[in-house]
C-alpha cells in the first residue's frame, strides 16, 4: 500500500526553501577522475572516506535538504561501521539513489537517446528501500538540434518516464 502522506513530507523536506540537493551519485569512473586529479588512489575505502566526509560536514543540513547516491555509495558503510544512508539521515537529510542505467541510441532514431535501466528494476528499489532510500533519480535524455527532438523521442522518453516513476512510487520512493 503506498502510504502518500510518508511520500509528501519526504517531497516537501526536499524541497524546502534555501535548500538543494547534492548529486553524489558520481560512477566509479567519474570519481576516479576526481580523485586523480588530487593524487589520490580510487580505492573503495577512499572513495568511502571522501563520500563519508561529505556526509558527515557539520552544518551542511542547513543547506542540503537530499543526497543522490551511486549503488556502490548506499551500500557503503562509514569508517565507524555505520550504513553512510543512516549517516546522512542522522544528519538531517535524506538520502537518495540515482536508479538509471544510462543514455543509449534511441532505436530507429538517428541522433537521439534513450535512458535505460527499467530491466529489474522493481528488485532494486526494493533493495535500495531496505538500505535507506527515501528518493530516486532518473535522467531524461532529449536533445536538442535540427529535425530533434522527434515525436517519437519525446514519446519513447515520456513512457520510460512515466515506468520510472510509477514503480519508484510503488515502492514508497519520491
Amino acid at each position: 500500500m503506498i502510504n502518500i502522506q510518508k511520500l509528501n513530507k519526504t517531497a516537501q523536506t526536499i524541497v524546502a526553501p534555501g535548500k538543494g540537493i547534492l548529486a553524489a551519485d558520481e560512477s566509479s569512473n567519474t570519481i576516479k577522475t576526481r580523485l586523480d586529479s588530487i593524487g589520490v588512489e580510487s580505492t573503495e575505502d577512499n572513495r568511502r572516506d571522501y563520500r563519508e566526509m561529505l556526509f558527515r560536514t557539520s552544518g551542511a543540513s542547513k543547506y542540503i535538504s537530499g543526497i543522490i547516491l551511486y549503488d556502490e555509495t548506499i551500500r557503503q558503510v562509514g569508517s565507524d561501521g555505520t550504513l553512510l544512508s543512516k549517516v546522512i539521515i542522522d544528519q538531517g537529510m535524506i538520502p537518495g539513489i540515482k536508479v538509471d542505467r544510462g543514455g543509449k541510441p534511441l532505436a530507429n532514431s538517428a541522433g537521439e537517446q534513450i535512458t535505460e535501466g527499467l530491466d529489474n528494476l522493481r528488485d532494486r528499489l526494493l533493495d535500495y528501500v531496505q538500505l535507506g532510500a527515501q528518493f530516486t533519480k532518473w535522467r531524461g535524455i532529449i536533445s536538442i538540434g535540427h529535425g530533434i527532438p522527434s515525436q517519437y523521442c519525446i514519446e519513447a522518453n515520456a513512457q520510460t518516464l512515466a515506468r520510472f516513476a510509477a514503480l519508484s512510487v510503488e515502492a514508497g520512493l519520491v
